[in-house]
């Protein structure tokens, strides 16, 4: 017969552990161990807890050689997969070929390992080692990875640090070409949808820059072409609307790397900060574009093009007030950058 003697603070302990541990058996052995300090028969709280006398009896044991400590390992049996040994072999095949089923990674594997396996198993296989389904994002072809790094660390990130000390202000700018159209996308619904699409390819253009903490937003349209002029009635607008230094990042379009634009920033001693060539990935607007096609386009008929362009408008008008929330979550200042073992070879 085991016989323990708690003090309190040993039984608030166990009384922690059996209403809150992560682990369902070491609340269980606690449990046991509480009702044990209550001087309740080994018999009686094996019936009340739904052990068998044996197990009962082996937790008190754990805590009589062990102390608290003992009862909170958790000691399950792991069997080793028969594959573990090939794990890097696999990874390094699943980089190389680059296989869109699992039946092609199965095939891949049987023919440079050796080893037969089943979908099932190979899919189980992958998730072991943390592999996941996912989407290939693209990446402009002309990219220059290296380009892009060095940009971000060495000018747009200094220019971030001192506009979130409220030393600067840092501008995105961008144009966005809305063509009236049909925006197809994803919905719920019970049956298949279909959106009219309208005829013509009117559209309605946008220049705009976001202020990079604050969100505010300073545009100009028109349904023609955007052109050196509107970039430089906008520099204006900027310059006038804040009295600290202005440095506005943006792409290399021919309308706005131009003698006109870059003479006008230098009247205005605004920083024109040009974006390495094939980078979106660093220019904050796009992602505000994502978010006016999502609310304004996809999915939505608009009869004609003076309600098309009155939608987006509004949207871009009014949504620091009723979008607030989903900008802040959106618009951070996390850059997606690449590296080159994540770009897929040529075929």
């Amino acid at each position: 017969m085991i016989s323990l003697e708690f003090t309190d603070n040993e039984i608030q302990t166990l009384r922690q552990a059996a209403l809150y541990h992560h682990h369902p058996f070491v609340r269980k052995k606690a449990l046991v161990l509480l009702l044990h300090s209550g001087l309740i028969a080994t018999q009686h709280i094996s019936e009340l807890i739904d052990v068998s006398p044996n197990t009962t009896r082996s937790y008190l044991r754990e805590y009589q050689t062990g102390g608290f400590q003992k009862i909170t390992e958790i000691r399950f049996r792991q069997p080793q997969s028969q594959l573990k040994p090939y794990d890097e072999q696999i990874k390094q095949l699943v980089d190389e070929h680059s296989c869109s089923t699992v039946k092609q990674i199965c095939a891949v594997v049987d023919e440079n390992i050796g080893i037969s396996l089943k979908p099932s198993a190979m899919r189980a296989q992958l998730k072991r080692l943390g592999a996941k389904y996912r989407k290939v994002g693209g990446i402009p072809a002309k990219a220059n990875i290296q380009a892009q790094e060095q940009f971000k660390k060495e000018k747009m990130e200094p220019r971030l640090e001192e506009a979130k000390a409220g030393n600067r202000e840092v501008y995105f700018l961008d144009s966005a070409h809305f063509v009236l159209g049909a925006f197809l996308a994803c919905i719920w619904c019970f049956v298949r949808r279909f959106v009219r699409t309208p005829s013509g390819r009117k559209r309605f253009n946008v220049l705009g820059a976001i202020n990079a903490v604050t969100h505010k937003f300073f545009m100009t349209t028109n349904d023609t072409y955007i052109t050196s002029r509107e970039v430089g009635w906008l520099l204006k607008k900027l310059a006038k609307a804040s009295k600290k230094p202005i440095t506005i990042i943006l792409d290399n379009a021919r309308y706005q790397r131009c003698k006109y634009v870059i003479d006008i920033a230098e009247k205005l001693n605004i920083e024109l900060l040009f974006l390495p060539s094939y980078s979106p990935n660093l220019n904050l607007i796009e992602r505000l574009w994502k978010i006016v096609k999502k609310h304004c386009l996809n999915a939505k008929y608009h009869a004609d093009f003076s309600q098309f362009r009155f939608v987006i408008t509004d949207f871009l008008e009014n949504m620091n007030s009723r979008h607030n929330d989903e900008l802040n979550k959106t618009l951070t200042l996390n850059f997606q950058t690449f590296s080159e073992d994540q770009i897929l070879q040529a075929a």
